[in-house]
């Protein structure tokens, strides 16, 4: 286990049920930042009982919480963790490590369930079709866009992401892959949550996030297109990649 500190976003929404379980077992030198994101049933309070930093965004939407926790962060690795105790806080060294030891630049907790009835299939099929658009796209091997992911702060805040809702993982992601990070993907449990989902859970949430995940799939297609009709150029360096991974926020 690295020694290096890391910060863990949980983007939280009336997640009261589920905090005391996710807070105790943070990995020893993590620090939990929960971003309450209009909670009405005491979960920041909960939370800052427990040592958690709380930030509080106004802005309804996953991507405002998790954008707000980044923005929060001071720890050279952050981390991204669901607050509905579907995923162990204990996995979360599977998708820092790498991170850490500079063989990875994003690294993806690929779920895979611990009981039948952890991943409702209406939403494992949208996230088994998503996988497999992605990899036509960009040519990375993922199969999941697991909520459970880690990078380095400076070189997320780079990405200039824009998406403040459900869009915002796959915005990191093809932000990421366009600027040619080296993205890897490891196995994590996923277990049933605690409580009401907000998002895949129900039917018409999945269906929310993949009309937010669909709009940036289509700018991802166009900027690709784009990139390859253009003339041959060294886009290697840092600011031609960058710039290819910003025209995906700019146009999203």
């Amino acid at each position: 286990m690295t020694s290096i500190r890391v910060d863990v976003v949980l983007p939280c929404l009336n997640e009261a049920q589920a905090l005391p379980w996710i807070l105790q077992r943070m990995p020893a030198g993590y620090r939990a930042i929960v971003v309450d994101n209009g909670s009405t049933d005491g979960s920041a309070d909960i939370a800052r009982a427990l040592g958690a930093e709380v930030v509080h965004e106004t802005r309804r939407g996953f991507g405002a919480a998790a954008h707000a926790g980044l923005l929060a962060a001071t720890a050279p690795i952050v981390a991204f963790c669901d607050a509905d105790a579907s995923m162990d806080p204990r996995d979360l060294p599977l998708v820092v490590d790498p991170v850490a030891q500079d063989d990875a630049d994003l690294v993806l907790g690929r779920r895979r369930p611990t009981t039948r009835n952890a991943w409702p299939p209406h939403a494992r099929l949208a996230n088994t079709y998503l996988s497999w658009r992605l990899r036509r796209i960009t040519g990375v091997n993922i199969h999941d866009l697991g909520p459970m992911r880690a990078a380095r702060r400076d070189h997320l805040l780079a990405l200039d992401l824009h998406d403040r809702r459900s869009g915002y993982p796959l915005e990191m992601f093809l932000g990421a892959a366009a600027a040619d990070w080296r993205i890897r993907e490891v196995d994590t449990g996923y277990a049933p949550r605690v409580g009401r989902s907000k998002v895949t859970g129900t039917v018409r949430g999945t269906l929310t996030a993949i009309h937010d995940m669909s709009a940036l799939l289509r700018v991802s297609s166009a900027v690709r297109n784009e990139i390859d009709d253009s003339p041959r150029r060294n886009d290697s360096d840092a600011s031609g990649n960058a710039a290819r991974a910003s025209r995906i926020g700019d146009r999203s």
